[in-house]
């Protein structure tokens, strides 16, 4: 993976490592607001020996004062001297409890000892390094002198005495944060590259055009305004995904120049993958170029043309193969210039057997006869063999995948069912494609004689 796959992947999933660090942030502000405020109070302890007579004799007093400074840090975080701290404050706790929250540390090279005490209340804190420190004076005293009473050669004072701290030293919030951050976003990066890695649905051009082995014949911007109304009014519409029909229209035009499609059934390998409003506008953008059309809802399982286009639903395809309606009865028209729809009729019983029936074909070629395009809405693919059998009688086929969706296994195992009955594949339609990331687009175009390129600005929408 390069640096562009890499920026790619983290602005498609940037939602992933924004809630990764919003949890992890949030974790972070729970455990500072959950965590006992502690006070710390420090003082400062000096050490040193009798003086001698001598330079050399002082030298040696010095040397001795710093071997003795390590020792001393280990006594003042001894249970001996934290018992007899709270002994003399009358402390409610126990010297390991104590221990716990005292530290003491010799600077290297210095006869100067550091004492920090924690405690929950900040006065406290400051008795306890106090007391401490003074107890420790009179500990040392009673060590270091002489069992015959002399002097003692070595002898601690208190340098700096301990004031009362105004601000708590735990939690350290601003730190706890700044981690949750660090975290967050390592968790949300790597989670964001897991998830890409693992993810087995087809996203790019590349990939779409390998499985089905034809090129792409047009992509279609996500829109939600196909869910109200699947139909795109092509007289008045300049948006994004009018243009992205009307290019799908151009290129159908331009697959095959001396012998072009006419009869095209469009599939896909499962439901909701943009199927039927494809097929519907894929029409009307034919119907806008002046060429008469009809519509055919080959799905008659579920059948959702005439739901889309507000026509019966009843009388249809089904009605004419059965012989209960002649096709000039069934045929509707729409109110769309140019297009006429043949719905499903009712549903049989034997969906399969109606649609590879030599009736069937007949009907498709007597519309071939009175049209200039026929577009198919079939089954999926993977659900039933309808669509396979449809595509075999049809000029080509059109495949939708739908990006970020449709998976690669799912889409190969519909290319090879077409495969199978020798239906010619004029090549694959990318559907709901995100307007925002690394791959949206937008559509400029230029009005004839106009110096000023326009560009209409695709709207994050979705269609069916």
């Amino acid at each position: 993976m390069n640096l562009q796959d890499f920026v790619k992947v983290l602005r498609t999933r940037w939602l992933t490592v924004c809630i990764a660090v919003a949890i992890c942030v949030l974790g972070a502000v729970g455990v500072s607001l959950l965590t006992t405020p502690l006070y710390q109070a420090s003082t400062r302890l000096f050490v040193s020996t009798t003086s001698g007579s001598s330079l050399a004799e002082t030298y040696q007093g010095n040397r001795f004062s710093q071997e003795r400074v390590v020792s001393y840090a280990q006594l003042l975080m001894g249970e001996t001297l934290a018992q007899r701290t709270i002994d003399k404050l009358g402390l409610d706790m126990t010297a390991v409890q104590l221990q716990s929250n005292v530290k003491a540390s010799a600077k290297p090279a210095t006869v100067l000892i550091d004492v920090e005490v924690l405690d929950e209340s900040p006065i406290r804190a400051r008795d306890i390094a106090n007391t401490l420190s003074d107890e420790f004076v009179v500990l040392v005293r009673e060590l270091e002198t002489p069992e015959d009473g002399a002097t003692p050669d070595s002898r601690v004072v208190v340098e700096q005495r301990a004031s009362i701290p105004n601000q708590p030293v735990v939690p350290k919030t601003a730190r706890n944060i700044g981690l949750g951050l660090a975290l967050g976003l390592a968790l949300g990066i790597g989670i964001a590259l897991l998830r890409d890695l693992l993810d087995n649905t087809v996203k790019d051009r590349e990939t779409l055009e390998a499985i089905t082995g034809a090129g792409i014949v047009g992509t279609v911007p996500l829109d939600k305004e196909r869910r109200k109304q699947a139909a795109i009014s092509f007289d008045n519409d300049n948006s994004a995904i009018a243009e992205s029909f009307r290019k799908v229209r151009t290129n159908l035009q331009f697959l095959a120049v001396d012998n072009p499609p006419r009869v095209i059934v469009v599939t896909s390998s499962m439901p909701s993958e943009g199927k039927s409003t494809t097929a519907i506008n894929i029409a009307l953008a034919l119907a806008e170029a002046e060429h008469n059309v009809v519509l055919v809802d080959g799905d008659m399982r579920r059948p959702t043309l005439h739901k889309y286009l507000d026509l019966v639903g009843p009388v249809g395809f089904s009605t004419v193969l059965s012989g209960a309606a002649t096709l000039d009865e069934a045929l509707q028209k729409t109110r769309f210039t140019g297009l006429t729809v043949l719905t499903s009729g009712a549903v049989p019983p034997n969906p399969s057997e109606l649609l590879g029936s030599q009736s069937a074909r007949k009907l498709l070629s007597e519309l071939r006869a009175q049209f200039d395009y026929v577009i198919v809405d079939s089954t999926p693919l993977l659900a039933v063999t309808d669509a396979a059998i449809l595509a075999a009688g049809a000029d080509g086929v059109l495949i939708m995948a739908r990006y970020g969706h449709t998976r690669r296994d799912q889409l190969t195992h519909a290319v090879e069912s077409l495969e199978s009955v020798g239906a010619p594949l004029l090549g694959a339609v990318f559907t709901m494609m995100p307007t925002r990331g690394g791959s949206s687009y937008s559509y400029s175009y230029t009005y004839y004689g106009s110096d000023t390129p326009k560009r209409s600005t695709p709207r994050p929408s979705e269609p069916n």
